[in-house]
């Protein structure tokens, strides 16, 4: 088992809005071991050489071959990642599985098949099974011999999936199950063995049920005509009078909601890997395209508003991947704690990083967009045609939005945890809030002028954490409890969240490499300020939405002057901070970033 060689401050999920974080405590793809790097390179290898030929006939539905492939990839070790070694799998390190989901964003239909039976179609089992449970499907499960999937959203229940209408009813001999309804939009639903099934006991008591493949009584539906992922299966599930053994109850009755909320925590995480590893394969290609193709004389790759294109892309991939692999190194290094239950340990590490997991899925679904749709329009008319990648890139990443709760919904769970946790007390995001409300009344303070290299970006990091106290303190002083039915105003809140937990990951990997003389330090400097300086702009535009939002005539007038001050930032050529990041993807026709 790889390990992850990197010294880990154990603070609480949430806890960068309000403490400061070394470079040397956050994990980069830098510090990923001979291990973790063999791992990437296995995988990386299968879908190049197994998965990516057969993409035409994946596409076209093949009947039986997404199946073979998934247990192809058993047979060599790939889907026991999350298993431990007691029931087969290889256990691997969450840096390591965070490898694992990056490469199989290579081709999204196979990721996310892949995603449904080593993530969501697994973790359910691994956490909450019983030890007979776990005995009986995990070793196979972790071959292949067994496929698994995940059943919670329903015709009327997506992101509200309490309101869940597939009901479980005790049989009159005690012996068993009975359910009754239907679930939709199952991922890999059509060939699965063992489904993870959430209905209500008696209509009430949100459950979790384990369902084998030829349960009477239950049966998949048709294929869904999808616009993306098409090489993947999509299918609806019938439950009619289907007896499921009493054993097969999956932790506790009335507790299925910790089962589904905690699966879909590692569940959002792993997605916004596999968007990450998207977001490189999308660069590369449109890199490759912009030297192949000219006009007017010239490749296009020479035109400054496609270099913009490149630059961009390569930066918020830079940004995306830094959290990535700074979350995953916080996740492992708390589940690595010694001194407790190692299930329970998990469970309580998922429950603590809900967060940092929600902002990967976000940032990495809108960031892949971005990718996806820029590698179109670089391809030009090409790129809306069928024969040409991006088409099919672009198409397959609409869906991340929606996947393991809608960005709305994930966006609404940031600000609803951080609420949470600062009311009860276990994040002093309160006591922080009076403390800048006492700097705002002592009158603006005089900035001392930057003594180092990041000195500007260091500064527009911590004004940007002012901000969102600023911002979410008046907001929760107006609307207190009822602060979740204004939920374009937490969508603002949980925009700067999301901002500044990236430039914070960003600025320090850029600064771990300068310290380490990194080759790629430079433009990874470059990647940073431009991201952090376009991100103030950002941070600013929502503080502002959410204060308008909350305060009106000479109240909003000071608070947007103290955001002014807060939010003032050196001006920055980013023109050429692009122009140098997509001289670096030109030069190497690909994210110039990996692994460095």
């Amino acid at each position: 088992m790889a390990t992850t060689p990197v010294s880990q401050d154990l603070k609480r999920g949430g806890a960068f809005l309000v403490s400061e974080t070394a470079s040397d405590e956050i994990f980069t793809p830098a510090d990923l071991s001979d291990d973790q790097r063999l791992i990437g390179h296995a995988a990386e290898e299968f879908i190049i050489n197994e998965v990516v030929p057969q993409i035409p006939e994946l596409e076209k539905h093949k009947d039986g071959l997404m199946r073979d492939l998934i247990k192809k990839a058993g047979e060599i070790g790939l889907l026991g990642a999350g298993i431990s070694e007691e029931y087969g799998g290889s256990a691997l390190d969450k840096v390591s599985a965070a490898v694992l989901s990056e490469k199989m964003g290579i081709y999204a239909s196979f990721g996310v098949a892949f995603g449904a039976q080593t993530g969501i179609g697994t973790i359910p089992l691994v956490y909450f099974g019983t030890e007979e449970q776990k005995k009986k499907y995990l070793p196979r499960m972790a071959t292949g011999e067994l496929l698994a999937c995940y059943a919670l959203s329903e015709p009327q229940a997506g992101s509200d999936a309490l309101a869940a209408r597939t009901r479980a009813v005790l049989s009159s001999d005690g012996k068993s199950w009975i359910l009754n309804g239907q679930k939709m939009w199952i991922t890999s639903g059509s060939y699965s063995d063992v489904y993870t099934v959430f209905a209500k006991v008696d209509g009430e008591k949100f459950s979790a049920f384990i369902v084998e493949r030829g349960t009477p009584g239950f049966s998949t539906g048709a294929e869904e005509n999808k616009m993306g992922i098409r090489g993947s299966s999509t299918v609806p599930l019938f439950f009619e009078n289907a007896a499921i053994p009493k054993e097969n109850l999956l932790y506790e009755i009335g507790r299925g909601h910790i089962v589904a909320f905690n699966t879909l925590n590692a569940g959002r995480f792993s997605l916004g890997g596999s968007c990450s590893g998207s977001c490189k394969q999308v660069i590369a290609i449109a890199a490759k395209y912009s030297k192949e193709r000219t006009a007017f004389g010239k490749q296009i790759a020479e035109f400054g508003l496609i270099q913009a294109k490149l630059g961009e892309m390569a930066i918020l991939e830079y940004a995306l991947e830094s959290m990535i692999y700074r979350t995953a190194g916080t996740i492992e290094a708390a589940m690595s704690a010694p001194g407790e239950d190692k299930t329970k340990q998990a469970m309580r590490v998922l429950e603590e990083y809900a967060i940092e997991s929600s902002i990967a899925k976000v940032v990495g679904s809108e960031t892949l967009d971005y990718c996806a749709d820029q590698g179109v329009q670089i391809f030009g008319g090409y790129g809306f045609h069928e024969d040409y990648p991006v088409a099919r890139m672009y198409r397959d990443s609409r869906i991340n939005r929606i996947f393991e709760g809608t960005n709305e919904i994930n966006r609404l769970v940031i600000i609803q945890m951080l609420v949470k946790r600062a009311t009860a007390g276990t994040l002093p995001l309160i006591p922080a809030a009076l403390k800048l409300r006492e700097e705002l009344l002592a009158g603006p303070s005089f900035d001392e002028a930057p003594i180092d290299t990041f000195a500007e970006e260091e500064r527009s990091l911590a004004q940007a954490k002012k901000i969102f106290l600023l911002a979410a303190g008046m907001a929760l002083e107006k609307f207190r409890d009822q602060l979740s039915n204004q939920q374009e105003v937490v969508a603002s809140l949980a925009n700067i969240v999301m901002n500044v937990y990236a430039m914070e990951s960003a600025l320090r990997r850029a600064q771990k490499a300068a310290q380490v003389r990194s080759a790629a330090a430079a433009n990874m400097a470059d990647a940073a300020r431009a991201f952090i300086y376009d991100a103030m702009d950002a941070i600013e535009k929502d503080a502002r939405t959410a204060l308008a939002a909350t305060e009106t005539g000479d109240n909003l007038a000071t608070l947007l002057a103290a955001l002014r001050r807060f939010a003032k930032h050196a001006p920055l050529d980013v023109i050429a901070l692009r122009r140098r990041v997509a001289d670096a993807v030109l030069a190497q026709d690909r994210y110039p970033f990996e692994g460095r």
